[in-house]
């Protein structure tokens, strides 16, 4: 069943008679998707263009990011143990072992909020919703926490997301990797900090873990080449943002399972958070974690 005739068949398409002519599921799939694709697109040029008021634009945008994220249940899954074998051997591959996923944190921009909008300014000052996700090997989003305010500092997010409570149920014997904004944990492997008398061993260890954690950066490059509206999204409503991020997320998998050409992901993406200042936040390292990473980081050496 292809998405347009799936949503006619859920709760979030209009199935009684309003006295004005009804929009086929196929013209509200399509609106959403010109409108989530757009970067400058003003609400009235998207309704002048398909010929709908701004006010149906706006249901239509509700009511379509509602059905995709309703499906993120079945579309943003923890790999099985099959999915996970085929993920730890392609990181592998990349040059580090039993890598489950690469983590990140990601902002997207918004206007001003009604309601707190001084904890919405995030380090660059500007506007933001945070947006945490793990990818796979293929940048195939594996999990998502989406609506903390700017802000709120990376490893405050992972702590309060539900990720953080089932890691040793997900993750087993495997771990992810992320970036030093995270604790250092038994199934969380982030770099060493370097300053200035980082052995040979962590630097080769920073270096292999760098090169398989691009692949997080690259997935948000991507899904904000495609779903444009992501570098400076106009809606209003915090629940309907929430709902619209994980909505392209949704057609973001949906795009790699019909095995459609990848765009080229924008390196040049000025909300990239490597170019963000990190806030002083003092990261909670466990023995374990410390543990697990020089282990990992001596087998990595003696390769």
């Amino acid at each position: 069943m292809d998405l347009a005739n799936e949503f006619s068949t859920t709760e979030y398409y209009p199935k009684t008679d309003t006295g004005f002519k009804r929009i086929s599921q196929q013209k509200c799939i399509l609106v959403f998707v010109w409108y989530a694709t757009h970067e400058a697109a003003a609400f009235q040029d998207v309704a002048d263009r398909f010929d709908i008021s701004i006010g149906c634009l706006h249901t239509i945008i509700e009511k379509v990011g509602l059905f995709l994220s309703s499906k993120s249940r079945s579309i943003i899954t923890w790999p099985n143990e099959i999915e996970m074998t085929n993920i730890c051997e392609e990181f592998n591959d990349m040059g580090f072992p039993d890598v489950a996923g690469c983590m990140d944190g990601c902002h997207i921009k918004i206007g001003k909020p009604q309601i707190d909008p001084e904890s919405y300014i995030n380090r660059k000052k500007y506007y933001s919703v945070q947006f945490q996700a793990v990818c796979d090997s293929r940048r195939f989003i594996r999990d998502v926490f989406i609506g903390y305010p700017g802000s709120v500092h990376d490893a405050r997010v992972f702590k309060n997301s539900s990720l953080y409570n089932t890691l040793p149920q997900k993750c087993g014997e495997k771990y992810i990797i992320a970036d030093s904004a995270y604790p250092c944990l038994r199934h969380v492997l982030t770099p060493y900090k370097n300053t200035g008398n980082l052995t040979e061993i962590g630097i080769n260890f920073n270096y292999k873990l760098s090169h398989c954690r691009i692949l997080i950066e690259h997935t948000f490059g991507l899904l904000k080449q495609r779903f444009r509206q992501l570098y400076h999204l106009k809606l209003r409503n915090m629940e309907t943002i929430c709902h619209f991020i994980r909505a392209c997320c949704v057609l973001h998998n949906l795009i790699l399972l019909q095995g459609l050409t990848e765009i080229e992901e924008d390196n040049n993406d000025s909300f990239n958070e490597e170019n963000l200042p990190k806030n002083a936040e003092i990261q909670n390292d466990n023995v374990a974690g410390l543990n697990c990473r020089n282990y990992i980081a001596a087998v990595l050496f003696n390769r």
